[in-house]
């Protein structure tokens, strides 16, 4: 009886574990197609490098009656004289000089924010709201021209060498190292280079 006992203890505690993992993720959704979120009043999609809000406004609003109030780690959209659509503290801090809005279509607002951390994923916009599975972001797809040069010339090293090795050839560090003794031996054809000794 005691071995049953234990068992149904083991069962319990294991409910408990599973039902304080879903207590945690309640909040924790599949992100929209521009990795963020569709809320009720507003939407927001993000890059690694931006995040970008739509609010919906009342047809024909104009910048006039609009209040965007952005700082580091703290954003306030609205109307004025209205309770803001969003207001809150920021999952992390933008660079404010390079983020700006604008209306669009007379009933859109767009607010684009520059992340501080680049190559980051916003697990939200706002403190308190639902938050994005961020296992389910999907990267905007990104060219070799789009990089600046010095890390394109590594990255176009690291798919050469990988090229190489895949045909058993030798890499570009291997075939300079190879060039290297080369030169070394036309230069001095008398030493013996078979039996080279490491230092």
């Amino acid at each position: 009886m005691a071995i049953i006992s234990d068992f149904h203890e083991e069962e319990k505690q294991e409910e408990k574990k599973t039902s304080s993992k879903k207590d945690v993720d309640v909040d924790v959704v599949a992100p929209n197609k521009g990795n963020g979120l569709d809320l009720e009043k507003y939407s927001w999609t993000q890059t690694l490098n931006e995040a970008s809000i739509n609010v919906p406004l009342p047809l024909g609003t104009k910048s006039r009656f609009v209040v965007c109030d952005l700082k580091k780690n703290r954003v306030r959209i609205g109307l004025k004289g209205e309770v803001p659509i969003v207001d809150g503290e920021l999952f992390d801090n933008i660079k404010v000089n390079e983020c700006f809005w604008s209306i669009e279509d007379e009933n859109m607002l767009t607010v684009l924010l520059t992340k501080q951390k680049q190559m980051k994923w916003w697990k939200y916009l706002v403190k308190g709201e639902p938050q994005v599975d961020t296992q389910k972001t999907e990267p905007e797809p990104s060219r070799l021209s789009d990089l600046d040069p010095e890390t394109r010339k590594t990255v176009e090293k690291m798919m050469f060498d990988q090229q190489r090795k895949q045909m058993g050839l030798p890499t570009s560090d291997e075939m300079e190292k190879q060039d290297m003794l080369n030169k070394l031996m036309a230069q001095h054809p008398g030493m013996d280079f078979s039996r080279p000794k490491s230092f």
